[in-house]
């Protein structure tokens, strides 16, 4: 049986409007079916002919898309055999898994990273934020008190806090630039694998929170050169607190 075929049947398509974008709009919906796990790493894609009347577009269409989608690392074409699959996630959205959170070198480029975006995004954040976007910071920062107060590191937690100030600037290259990454870009899961005693850790994470605060209500406040100075000096304590555990293996969090 023609793998393919089989693919085609199961496959849960939305036919392309004149309006759309049209080979955008089928790479994506076969990127999410591919993400899903509806077509499977190793499985065919069907053939440019099913595709096009699944999609009701062109073969030109078609082709486009599947390049698309091969510059994304999602598929490769041989010839006489078809279309495969051979990643479920597409090689931009990796990077964030080959960042060891552990590592002390990654962490440091991390926060070098984080510093050159993050502090002139909050800027920007507190210029442009809507309503919508405080009430959604202010969700988020309440979600991190809630995992504090379970005992959690809030890793998931300040991760969404950040993304949601990348949001309100509403700059839609900053925001992707950003969901490129996930909890890993949060260093602390560096804290479970050291000595350090509680008490010392629930200090840390408190401090932490009290500089989401200040980031937070700068933002609300649309103080746009506080934002920054808040989002520099939150994100330079930890980059100093990790660059002395470098030189000094041990976290001095005072």
């Amino acid at each position: 049986m023609d793998g393919g075929k089989t693919v085609a049947k199961s496959l849960q398509i939305e036919r392309v409007g004149k309006g759309d974008s049209l080979a955008s709009n089928v790479a994506k919906q076969l990127e999410k079916q591919i993400s899903a796990g509806h077509i499977a790493v190793g499985d065919k894609l069907p053939t440019e002919n099913a595709l096009c009347d699944l999609f009701g577009v062109s073969r030109t269409v078609i082709r486009e898309a599947i390049m698309q989608l091969k510059s994304l690392g999602l598929v490769e074409t041989k010839r006489g055999v078809g279309t495969s699959v051979i990643r479920a996630q597409s090689s931009e959205t990796l990077f964030a898994y080959q960042i060891d959170p552990t590592a002390i070198t990654d962490i440091l480029h991390i926060l070098e990273m984080r510093l050159s975006v993050e502090t002139t995004a909050c800027e920007l954040a507190a210029v442009r934020r809507s309503e919508e976007d405080v009430v959604l910071l202010e969700k988020h920062f309440n979600e991190f008190d809630e995992a504090l107060s379970r005992g959690e590191l809030a890793r998931k937690e300040d991760y969404a806090f950040h993304l949601a100030i990348c949001t309100a600037t509403r700059n839609p290259f900053l925001k992707q630039f950003y969901e490129q990454f996930n909890k890993n870009v949060i260093p602390r899961a560096k804290l479970i694998n050291t000595n350090l005693k509680q008490v010392a850790t629930d200090e840390y994470l408190r401090r932490i929170r009290s500089e989401h605060l200040a980031i937070l209500n700068c933002i609300k406040n649309q103080d746009a050169e506080g934002a920054k100075q808040a989002m520099h000096n939150h994100l330079y304590r930890a980059y100093h607190l990790y660059e002395r555990y470098q030189s000094d293996n041990k976290f001095d969090l005072e």
